[in-house]
Order: structure tokens, then sequence, then C-alpha cells
């Protein structure tokens, strides 16, 4: 493989990530919470799919549609029969929902496994046509749609939360959800909407990446913590700070290994993940609470 097809590999693998965190950003900034359920949203996504066209011999489309609608239903339980629930009972304590959250990263996945099997299976391609050759690159199907939805997505949820009533509100709930709530403003109906994109936006990304890796019922933890990670060395400070943090995992997880072998992206992962914590908790790019 060419110095070229590696980069491009690593964009493929910084634009998933990328996907992710900004799954994660919506939720952080519309609900002032972190949902480490983003990763098993993904994965239901693509194993969804896969199984549906491979076992049920439905029509990708179809299955694609069932498969996205089965994650966003799975974020807007998540925050209305645990988040919401947890949250209320505690006196609005965040450590009580992390834990009940980690709950459900670990029962979607114990889920997926009992309806879809435990076993790898292929992702499947949306749109099928000839790899574009761009030079000594070679870009697959799978690569085009991957690319092309993370321009889009991150081009839309700029807009979205700049110029749109919703986004705005979002905002201003993600600033002080007690400070919202004192002005009247839709706190719930918000905090809901920020669950229901997150998951429809993991749902597309996950099958979308499937066809790179294929995708297991297990692929959920490690897709979460990905996600996460990206978002911690991106920042919350501009909507496209997911995306940077993306690309510079990215980075570590096609190149570390191609020049130190083995499993070594995983040991370059987590010295990141250590030097942020330690130096630059807050990412890249910090938010601005407006005053």
């Amino acid at each position: 493989m060419g110095q070229l097809q590696l980069w491009l590999s690593a964009l493929e693998m910084g634009c998933f990530f990328g996907l992710l965190a900004l799954a994660y950003y919506l939720v952080l900034v519309g609900a002032g919470f972190f949902n480490f359920a983003i990763g098993p949203y993904a994965m239901v996504g693509g194993l969804c799919t896969s199984y549906l066209v491979i076992h049920e011999d439905v029509n990708v489309w179809a299955a694609a549609g069932v498969a996205v609608l089965v994650a966003a239903a799975l974020a807007v339980i998540t925050e209305l029969a645990v988040v919401r629930q947890v949250q209320r009972r505690s006196g609005r304590g965040e450590l009580p929902a992390l834990v009940a959250v980690a709950a459900v990263l670990f029962a979607i996945q114990q889920l997926g496994g009992y309806l879809f099997g435990y076993t790898t299976l292929p992702g499947q391609n949306l749109l099928t046509f000839d790899p574009v050759a761009i030079g000594d690159i070679v870009v697959p199907p799978s690569a085009v749609l991957l690319l092309s939805f993370t321009v889009v997505a991150f081009a839309a949820a700029a807009l979205w939360i700049r110029y749109t009533r919703t986004g705005r509100l979002l905002r201003a709930v993600g600033d002080s959800t007690h400070a919202a709530g004192l002005l009247g403003l839709p706190v719930n109906r918000v905090r809901l909407i920020a669950f229901l994109v997150s998951g429809l936006l993991a749902g597309i990304t996950g099958l979308l990446f499937a066809p790179k890796a294929g995708v297991s019922s297990l692929s959920g933890l490690s897709w979460a913590l990905s996600g996460f990670l990206a978002m911690v060395v991106g920042g919350t400070g501009s909507v496209w700070a997911p995306l940077v943090g993306g690309l510079l995992l990215g980075l570590v997880e096609v190149f570390v290994p191609y020049y130190f072998g083995g499993q070594s992206h995983v040991y370059g992962l987590l010295l990141v993940a250590l030097l942020f914590f330690a130096f630059k908790p807050s990412g890249l790019f910090v938010r601005r609470i407006r005053a």
C-alpha cells in the first residue's frame, strides 16, 4: 500500500471518528451530557443493515432506513427512559446518569448480539460503482460516500446551530440548562431533539463506515471510546472541532501501526488521551460560554 493510499485510509478513519464526535457534541451542547451510547447507536446502524440484507434479503436502502430509525429510537429511549428519569431522581446529578448510560451501552451491545449474532458481518454499500482513481490513489465507493457525508453533515450542523431557531435554543440550553428553564425555554424538548439528531447521525455513520472493516455487536464500545476521544481532542469551541480531533486520531490510527507494527495504534491513542487529559483537557478549541 502506497503512502497516498495510507493518507486516504487515515482520512476515512478521521471522518468516521469526527462524525461520532459530532454526535457526542450535539448532545453535550444541547443537553450538557456525555452520551456514551453513541458507539452502540452506530453499531446498530451498521449491524442491523448488514443483517437485514444478508439474512433477510431486504433491499439495502430499505435496510439502511430501518437501521437508522432503530438507532434514532434507541437514542430517544435513552433520553426519555434512562437519562431524564435518573437525573430527576438524583437531583439532576451527572454521575448516576453517566453510570446508567454506561449500562445502556452494554445492554445495546448484548441486545445486538442476541438479535443479529455475535459474528462480524461485512458492511453494505449503499451505492455500487467502479472505484475512482485519482493518480496513485484508488477511492472505493464506501470512501466516497463517507467523505461526502462528512462534509454535508458538518456543514448542515454548523448552519443548523448558527441560523435556525432550534439551533439557537440548543446552544442556549447547553450554555445553562438551569437558566434556560428559568427563562421558560423548552429544555426537555431541546434535549430530546439533541438525542434524536445524534442517534440519526450515529446510525448513518455506522452503516457508512461498516464496509471498511465490517461490524459486530462488540464494535459499539470501541467506537464509543474513539468518538469520545476525538471530541476531547478537538474540544467544543466549534462545530468543526470534533472533525479536527477525529482527523488527528485517524492519523494515529493508520500511521502508528504502519511504522511500529502490531497493536501499537492502541498505545498511540492512549498516549494522545493522556497528553490531552493532562495538558489540554478542554481540547484544541475551547467553547466560550455567553454571559
